[in-house]
């Protein structure tokens, strides 16, 4: 007995109903109830059969178009926007980390049922998988149009640290987090996002903050204030810099230190 032919847009309104409860589970929608076994067979069939019936039946192009513009709207009428509104440093800091937390979570939902073309189909195509799809979508969406601020915001807090001030190293780290995640994500070796938007600026500002600090040093104190700095700086890497940053920020510190000096 053959199996009946599952045409584009009836599967994906099954996989709408999907789509719409996790959103609404993410959004905190009252009433919205967990997804069930059941919910999720009927979701994990509708893909499946969509995916593996002949031509022109085979609608794997499509569903990926598909969902690249679920996770475009959610972003764009969601996320961004509630990041944005946020008028201090600190809560778009704590708005970013609490959106990509419960993104990350509405990816790792919307990817299950193609699991098994990540692992059957996907790979062999040299295609993205459906999670990457997702994190793809954050990173040109809401990455590129918040990551100078970001990155600002979180170099303004570790200027206000070194000057005295107490801030929440815990929200540093989360955010810097989100940097490497969103490389790791695809690729567990990849670190290119966290260098070149956030080590590369924060290294450069760094060797910029002690060369003013160090123009002000006299000569005779150098050597305390020298080695009060190059502790503070590795106690700031093991608090919340990715620990590759560590060795390149304290040769950046001594470096700085020792032109000052030698001018001096």
């Amino acid at each position: 007995m053959n199996t009946p032919v599952v045409e584009l847009e009836e599967g994906w309104a099954i996989l709408q109903m999907g789509i719409t409860k996790v959103i609404n589970i993410i959004e905190g929608v009252p009433g919205e109830t967990a997804m069930d076994a059941a919910f999720y067979m009927k979701l994990y069939t509708a893909a499946y059969n969509m995916c593996n019936q002949k031509p022109p039946h085979h609608y794997i192009t499509q569903l990926y178009e598909r969902y690249e513009g679920v996770y475009n709207d959610y972003l764009q009428s969601k996320v961004l926007p509630a990041i944005q509104e946020k008028r201090d440093n600190v809560s778009m800091l704590q708005e970013l980390v609490k959106r990509w937390v419960s993104y990350k979570d509405m990816v790792r939902r919307l990817s299950q049922p193609f699991n098994f073309l990540n692992r059957n189909y996907v790979a062999h195509k040299n295609l993205p998988m459906f999670k990457d799809v997702g994190f793809g979508c954050f990173l040109e969406i809401v990455g590129a149009e918040i990551e100078v601020q970001v990155k600002d915001a979180v170099l303004s807090l570790i200027n206000k640290e070194r000057e005295g001030e107490e801030i929440d190293q815990t929200l540093v780290k989360n955010v810097l987090e989100i940097f490497v995640d969103i490389g790791n994500e695809n690729d567990a070796q990849n670190m290119e996002y966290y260098v070149n938007d956030f080590e590369t600026p924060f290294l450069n500002d760094t060797a910029d903050y002690y060369s003013r600090k160090a123009s002000n040093w006299t000569r005779e104190e150098y050597a305390m204030k020298a080695e009060e700095c190059l502790k503070t700086e590795k106690d700031r890497a093991s608090h919340y810099l990715h620990s590759s940053t560590e060795e390149k920020l304290l040769k950046i510190v001594q470096d700085v230190l020792n032109t000052a000096y030698t001018i001096a």
